[in-house]
């Protein structure tokens, strides 16, 4: 383990102690308040272990494809889907075309900002 990119030893249960200590206080409790979920989630930190559990990490590392089969073996079919009347032919909606162009509005308007800005501070 390192602090401050200087070694620290052997993970020490003070020092476990310490670091649930610190993530009580963070999730608003008292130091004396440390849980044995702090706890644990501080030696895993300190030690370097995953911060899921063994079930969730084997869920993550499998393929996309492979986390949920309701049908072992099933390949499925692909549903058509029709286009809106609010799609355009891209399929975004009104809504994610009017925010697009927001969005685009207020980058030229801070970029207009700001050049102004740079404009004052070279008179």
């Amino acid at each position: 383990m390192t602090k401050n990119s200087v070694g620290i030893g052997t993970v020490t249960r003070k020092i476990v102690n310490a670091r649930a200590i610190q993530l009580a206080i963070i999730d608003g409790r008292a130091a004396q308040e440390v849980s044995s979920a702090d706890w644990q989630q501080a030696k895993r930190e300190l030690s370097g272990q995953p911060d899921i559990d063994p079930k969730a990490a084997m869920l993550e590392s499998a393929l996309e494809s492979e986390r949920w089969e309701p049908i072992p073996g099933s390949t499925g079919q692909k549903v058509f889907v029709p286009a809106g009347e609010d799609e355009d032919n891209e399929g975004r909606s009104d809504n994610e075309r009017l925010l697009d162009e927001g969005m685009a509005e207020a980058e030229l308007d801070q970029n207009l900002q700001a050049a102004k800005d740079a404009l004052k501070k070279d008179l």
